[in-house]
């Protein structure tokens, strides 16, 4: 038969045989972040649009082209979040998160939107890990947030990645620069695509960021921004870099970042990648001095980043790093027949209550496909209950890779025993594997 639909385009389906490979990196990254001092928060999937308008930037890709934007019932404008931070930022204005003491350190794992060309990476639903850092201007938080970002990848083993830095300064070094780039860009408004020529007049900043190859190549020419910045925001990026330099991590001054979003001001940067061919942006982040007071709070210094989870299982399944499989069924128990079942299915609670992992036939399988069910799905020990091992009061456990046997009480003993017997063969296993060493 069919299927009555498919999954809609820009979308994946993650599932039980890889999620393991998921919540391994998730966990990393939780851990990474619970390290730094930073605590998980959770956002709604959905805010009102202008909060997106506002903090993202009206001249954005993002906003102008990729949003996916719809009206309620009730005639209010809705948006999926296509990132994290906004809606990160307008919950600390709206709890007045400032009252627990700053700075404030928020991490989060969550799922985006964008409406773009669906490919490799780039999902129209897309997970993304980011920390944000809230009432910290001092350039050692700078180069904390670059730490932790970093810390990620080497805690991952991902190799092969290269920071990169640059400063695009504050909005008065961002006027004067908008200027120039404005003037340069006007010499090839007979060459320039119909979006940059757009672009022109609201935002010549995003003109850099076009795929475009013309316009790509025409800005490679254009001033750069570490031209244009003031004394104070060039004295910044150079004690961030100095931190940098003391705690040992390497990076690269690229004056071309100016990233995706309007709220970035001062340091940016990037984590980028050739490990999945054509080098490729993994982690993006940078400071955002003023996007709690456009959103209506007290100016507040603000830096975080973002990276994208596809992309980073994509480079670490492009560089062979080995994710640790998951634990496997510790115990099955195939029952033959109905009291054998209720005693199979109070022994499985019992297992399952001493944090063992631990199945049982729930589909009425006879013992030959029930015991193939069993090698499936990993099962370390097997043990056949029918009405002879009842009338006894015990039966056997088989441990599946080696075919040893031991005998095991039905009764209260049951849980006691057969942790020895797992307890014990683990050690064994250990032993002989050190042995072989030798």
């Amino acid at each position: 038969m069919a299927v009555i639909t498919k999954k809609v385009k820009g979308t994946e389906d993650i599932l039980p045989r890889d999620s393991y490979k998921w919540q391994f990196v998730e966990d990393v990254m939780k851990k990474e972040a619970e390290c730094f001092g930073f605590k998980e928060i959770r956002t709604p999937v959905f805010e009102h649009t202008m909060l997106f308008n506002r903090g993202v930037g009206e001249t954005t890709d993002v906003v102008q082209k990729e949003m996916y934007t719809f009206d309620t019932k009730g005639g209010e404008s809705i948006t999926l979040r296509p990132e994290g931070t906004a809606g990160a930022a307008r919950a600390y204005l709206e709890h007045a998160l400032h009252n627990d003491g700053l700075p404030i350190k928020a991490y989060y794992l969550l799922t985006c939107y964008r409406y773009e060309k669906a490919q490799a990476g780039r999902q129209r639903e897309f997970h993304q890990f980011g920390m944000e850092t809230y009432g910290a201007a001092d350039p050692r938080a700078d180069a904390e947030m670059i730490c932790a970002a970093n810390s990620v990848f080497d805690r991952l083993g991902v190799e092969n990645i290269k920071l990169e830095l640059n400063s695009i300064g504050c909005k008065n070094c961002r006027k004067n620069y908008t200027a120039a780039l404005k003037a340069y860009f006007e010499g090839y408004k007979d060459q320039l695509c119909d979006t940059c020529l757009s672009r022109l007049d609201r935002n010549p900043m995003r003109i850099l960021d076009c795929k475009s190859e013309i316009c790509s190549g025409i800005a490679k020419n254009a001033p750069t921004v570490l031209e244009y910045i003031c004394e104070d925001c060039s004295g910044h990026f150079d004690m961030v870099k100095s931190y940098l330099d003391a705690a040992g991590v390497e990076y690269t001054v690229n004056p071309t970042i100016v990233r995706g979003l309007d709220y970035y001001t001062r340091t940016v940067f990037e984590f980028v990648t050739d490990s999945i061919g054509a080098q490729g942006t993994v982690c993006g982040g940078g400071r955002y001095d003023g996007l709690i007071e456009e959103l209506g709070g007290q100016p507040t210094p603000s830096l975080g980043f973002a990276m994208g989870l596809e992309r980073l299982l994509m480079v670490m399944d492009a560089q062979g790093i080995e994710i640790p499989k998951p634990n496997t069924c510790d115990l099955y128990i195939a029952p033959l027949g109905e009291e054998a079942a209720k005693k199979a299915f109070v022994l499985v609670k019992s297992l399952r209550e001493s944090s063992l992992i631990a199945e049982t036939d729930i589909i009425g399988r006879a013992l030959k496909p029930q015991m193939k069910y069993a090698n499936k799905i990993g099962a370390k020990y097997s043990m056949v209950v029918g009405g002879d091992d009842l009338a006894a009061n015990k039966a056997v456990v088989k441990k599946m890779d080696t075919h040893e046997q031991f005998e095991v009480p039905l009764d209260d003993g049951f849980i006691d025993k057969f942790l020895e017997i797992y307890i014990s063969q683990s050690h064994k296993s250990v032993a002989d594997a050190f042995a072989g060493e030798q």
